[in-house]
């Protein structure tokens, strides 16, 4: 029996559901209808066209990565926080943050985040060009780290593996440090130790003073957040593309 009792938020609710499990190709105004057991008449009347479907579906998806509200004592504490959900957003749902770079959104997706990590670093007491650089290192490191975690996941059976490659025989000097590479890595550890390794050095006091803006370009280059002078667009590329590294391949 037809399902009679249908809203738009439960179509689109549904819809994401299915790019984020098999992807953009696998939506369907039948199968969607199926999903939610109503008439395709019922589909079309509350969201329009598929290609209607999939800007409401890029948009609510740009809105929901808006919703920053990172938690901390201290502005390095809540940079942190902005940099874990914001890795944990876009592994959350890749053929939707893809979907939305293929749109041109990427940009607008990420200036919530940019936006929080700018109050933070002005708390912190950057300002000018060493905070914008600041903003763009954490964004750039997230995004980063993000393409090296999903390659690995996705990666064939490697052989030899890190674990035959790291004997304690491979480093005698310290036979510890090869006992460490040779098990599994830890990436949610990781992803914190770089972040706050990244974002101490980013808010010491006398950190990279050439960065202020006030020096030569050269200084200003030298800062952690050198790839950020290549312009946003640059991370924002590789953001769309970090969600769904190993389903596309990167741009």
């Amino acid at each position: 029996m037809a399902r009679t009792a249908l809203t738009r938020d439960e179509v689109l609710d549904a819809a994401a559901s299915l790019v984020m499990r098999h992807g953009p190709a696998a939506l369907t105004m039948r199968g969607l209808a199926a999903e939610l057991g109503t008439a395709v008449t019922s589909i079309y009347w509350h969201v329009g066209n598929r290609e209607s479907l999939l800007d409401a579906l890029v948009r609510r998806t740009v809105e929901e990565m808006g919703a920053i509200r990172p938690t901390g004592r201290t502005p390095a504490d809540r940079i942190l926080a902005v940099a874990r959900i914001l890795r944990r957003e876009l592994r959350t749902r890749p053929h939707l943050i893809a979907m939305v770079h293929e749109r041109g959104l990427t940009e607008r997706m990420f200036l919530p985040a940019q936006q929080a990590l700018v109050h933070e670093v002005h708390a912190a007491g950057l300002r000018g060009a060493r905070a914008a650089d600041a903003v763009r290192a954490v964004q750039f490191q997230v995004v980063g780290y993000l393409l090296v975690e999903r390659n690995r996941e996705r990666s064939p059976a490697q052989s030899p593996a890190e674990s035959e490659l790291w004997d304690p025989a491979a480093a005698p000097h310290d036979p510890a440090l090869a006992r460490a590479l040779a098990r599994p890595a830890d990436p949610d550890r990781l992803f914190l130790l770089s972040v706050r390794a990244l974002v101490h050095a980013l808010l010491a006091p006398d950190a990279a003073p050439g960065a202020t803006g006030t020096t030569s370009t050269t200084s200003t280059t030298s800062t952690p957040g050198t790839a950020g002078t290549a312009g946003t667009a640059g991370t924002a590329g590789t953001a769309g593309t970090a969600g769904t590294a190993g389903t596309a391949p990167p741009r």
